[in-house]
Order: structure tokens, then C-alpha cells, then sequence
């Protein structure tokens, strides 16, 4: 699905990213791990062309992304999730969702039904603001904007950071049946272990820029977390 080659990417003087290669495979859950302030938002943000990138490539089903503006990606079906969600808390839910619909590949101008049977709760806060949202309510809407565009690659940044724990189980229910009964491909940076083991297929860390493990979520070891991952 994703093929990521020796990307490197700087801020100012400073390098982020160091050569690094990453394969997102089609159809799976990949959770994306590390420590705070090892890259991976970086990372997530140039995928999405938020951040420019120094050289390498981000091959989506064998096509070099990288060059694109971050407007095209969207028309691609790829989804995004910020840290932090990001909704418009302005705006109306359903106008938040509707932000979605013109980068659909399809032209559809309708929300889709599908969006209020995955989310139930957004169906009858329609006219009630984003900002007046709880943070789980305001986090289960900004994924539902991020769907509404019919991604085939849906890029989740921390979506159960500071989330209620009945909403952080019914997130992870939801990207169980994206994935397995849907089949959308997900790229999901997650730091809750627990979490991450029960919803991802693969693993990829982060440390210091640089890519140092991977495999599948059934390798990730004790020895991986204490090196890695533990605090």
C-alpha cells in the first residue's frame, strides 16, 4: 500500500528523519511506535504533505506521492487524523463532516450513512457545535470526517490520547472493523501497548529518527519494550 524510501526530512538545521524505509502492507493494521520526540508525527505530516521533505520517496501503491501538494493526497483516499483532532469548533458536526466530501474521488456530496453506523452519537449532535463536544465525542468526529471521504488509507496520530476509557475501547472497536471487515489499510501511531497489541497486524519503531524494529505485532517482546518503548 505505502512504500516509504530513504526519507530524510530537517527543520531548520535540524534532522528529523534519517534515511528512513517503511512498508505500510495493504489491508493491514501497522501501529507506529516510540518515545515523544522521536519523529513519528513528523513523519505522519509529511506523508500527508504537511511537511516538505528533504529527498526519498513516499510510494502510495507505486506512485511518488512526495512531490504532491497535501490537497491531492486527500483525493487519493488517504485519511488523516491529526494529534490533537483538529475539528472546526465553530462549526456544526454535520458541517465538520462535510468538509470531507469534496475530496472524494467519487464526487459524492452526501455524508454517508455509514458514518452514522459507526458512530451512532454523531447522528444525534448534528446541529450541536464541535466545541461543545466531549473529547471523546470530538476525537469519534474527527475520524468520522477523516472517513467520510472513503479513504483506502486512514492515518490515525494518538486517537486515544486523553480519551475516556469506554471511548478508547469503542475507538479501538472501530478500527477493528474498518480494518478486518472493511479492509482499510491503517497507519496508526498509538503508545498505549495494550491498545496497539489488540488492534495492529505490524509494528514499526521509531527512535531518533531512524527506523530500529519491526515486525509483526505477535514479535514485539518484552526485550523490544524495555529497549525501546519503556520509559
Amino acid at each position: 500500500m505505502l512504500t516509504i524510501t530513504g526519507l530524510n526530512q530537517f527543520y531548520g538545521e535540524s534532522h528529523i528523519l534519517w534515511n528512513l524505509d517503511m512498508t505500510i502492507p495493504s489491508g493491514q493494521c501497522t501501529c507506529l511506535m516510540g518515545r515523544n520526540g522521536v519523529g513519528k508525527t513528523t513523519l505522519l505530516k509529511c506523508i500527508m504533505g504537511l511537511l516538505p521533505v528533504k529527498s526519498g520517496k513516499i510510494e502510495l501503491q507505486g506512485v511518488d506521492i512526495a512531490p504532491l501538494p497535501a490537497e491531492k493526497r486527500a483525493g487519493l483516499r488517504v485519511g488523516y487524523v491529526p494529534q490533537g483532532r483538529e475539528i472546526f469548533p465553530l462549526m456544526t458536526v454535520e458541517e465538520n463532516l462535510k468538509t470531507g466530501l469534496g475530496a472524494r474521488h467519487d464526487k459524492q456530496n452526501k455524508i454517508p450513512e455509514h458514518i452514522f453506523e459507526i458512530f451512532p452519537v454523531l447522528k444525534s449532535m448534528l446541529r450541536r457545535r464541535g466545541g461543545d463536544l466531549s473529547g471523546g465525542q470530538q476525537q469519534q468526529l474527527a475520524i468520522g470526517r477523516a472517513l467520510v471521504l472513503d479513504p483506502q488509507l486512514l492515518i490515525l496520530d494518538e486517537p486515544t490520547e486523553g480519551i475516556q476509557p469506554n471511548i478508547v475501547h469503542e475507538i479501538g472497536d472501530v478500527i477493528l472493523r474498518l480494518n478486518k471487515e472493511m479492509g482499510v489499510t491503517v497507519l496508526l501511531v498509538e503508545q498505549k501497548l495494550p491498545f496497539a497489541r489488540r488492534v495492529g497486524n505490524q509494528f514499526f519503531i521509531m527512535e531518533k529518527g531512524r527506523g530500529v524494529a519491526s515486525g509483526k505485532m505477535g514479535e514485539l517482546d518484552d526485550e523490544i519494550v524495555k529497549r525501546y518503548l519503556s520509559v
